[in-house]
């Protein structure tokens, strides 16, 4: 890992110690579509599904880019795991955005204590549109009922609350937190994902949900802006996951190449076979500057966050999904069954090319960015 600090705790000895957590599970974690929920667990209450939220908090404070190193590092061992993980960070981001001071601190508090939570953008019809969605989330007294439908919640099947985005009925949109256990609630597994497969995918339903009016975050926002603060953080931690993905590809591929012997020659010394390395390597390098730069402008509060956050997902994804097919053709069927951890690659990766804006939708808003430029210039 990039990182300089070497205290207890540091960055880099918390990647060791998931390291070890993890060992050679992942494959088996992908075949069974279950991560241990006690690992979940230890990990929250460690601070390390959320590594940004405040000290205050109960977080660890780590800066954008050292959490982005880490969240590479739990990529590249296990892309479930890491989808837990930017779950996590999206529920507490969009709580140190929205939440006012007393909420701020319950809520990082449950979050960096243990508890698990998933957020819900996505309904059966808004999909790339979200602010279609038709989930409401009404004043009612003292309380809110929330009415509505989500699909392909990350972490749904293991969480504690449901942070919902909705239609507010006042006027405008809202985000609620909803126990998972409440009346009226149901959460419904996604039978056998492409990837992340133990990510705990899932519907819910919530039929005349009744929580406290406590419980709503930025009552009366625009929707598109509620929705835009929350994917900014998911399309940086999805980015940083395929830093990780290419890493774990090219160190497969390398492996078997460097040792793996056809027509009297180690595959490496093969041009086609050294070509497809080559397109990891590139792959992985120019994924890991582009999440530099999106986290150092997170950092430091600059402007170009938005777009630089939007330029590393989409290009840390494109490669990833390249880059896991030169490692599955690198080594064929030696990698080709599942569990191992350039078929995961494969399957995961390009979950990562639909997930938290497609890579269709990054090239539209990138295209309107640069049109946008040229008219702010006239």
């Amino acid at each position: 890992m990039n990182v300089t600090t070497a205290a207890a705790g540091s960055p880099a000895e918390q990647a060791d110690l998931v390291t070890k957590l993890v060992g050679d599970r992942a494959g088996e974690w992908d075949r069974a579509g279950a991560l241990p929920v006690d690992l979940l667990r230890r990990l929250g209450a460690d601070g390390l599904l959320c590594a940004e939220v405040p000290v205050e908090h109960g977080g660890l404070g780590w800066t954008s880019l050292d959490n982005g190193e880490f969240t590479a590092h739990t990529g590249a061992l296990c892309s479930s795991l890491r989808s837990v993980q930017t779950s996590q960070g999206m529920a507490a981001w969009t709580v140190r955005r929205l939440a006012e001071p007393d909420q701020q601190a319950e809520y990082l508090g449950r979050l960096t204590g243990g508890e698990l939570a998933a957020v819900g953008f996505s309904e059966p019809h808004a999909g790339s549109d979200l602010v279609a969605m038709s989930t409401t989330i009404r004043p009612d007294g003292d309380s809110v009922v929330v009415d509505g439908h989500k699909v392909w919640v990350t972490a749904a099947h293991y969480a504690d609350l449901l942070v919902v985005f909705g239609r507010y009925t006042e006027g405008g949109g809202a985000v609620v937190v909803v126990p998972a256990d409440a009346p009226g609630v149901r959460v419904e597994r996604v039978a056998d994902p492409l990837g992340c497969r133990a990510a705990g995918h899932a519907a819910v339903f919530l039929d005349s949900v009744r929580v406290p009016a406590s419980a709503v975050l930025g009552a009366g926002a625009g929707l598109g802006l509620l929705v835009a603060s929350a994917l900014a953080y998911g399309r940086k931690s999805v980015a940083w996951g395929c830093v990780g993905i290419l890493r774990a590809c090219r160190d497969a591929a390398a492996r078997h190449a460097a040792t793996r012997e056809q027509f009297g020659r180690p595959l490496a010394e093969h041009q086609l076979v050294a070509r497809h390395l080559a397109t990891l390597v590139t792959g992985e390098q120019v994924a890991t500057r582009l999440c530099e730069h999106a986290s150092r402008c997170w950092d430091s509060g600059s402007p170009e966050s938005v777009i630089a956050t939007l330029l590393a997902k989409n290009e840390s994804a494109r490669r990833a999904a390249e880059g896991a097919a030169a490692a599955v053709q690198v080594l064929a069927s030696a990698g080709a069954r599942d569990g191992h951890v350039v078929a995961r690659a494969y399957r995961d990766a390009k979950l990562m090319e639909i997930i938290e804006g497609s890579t269709e939708m990054c090239e539209l808003l990138l295209a309107e960015h640069v049109v946008r430029g040229v008219r702010d210039a006239r």
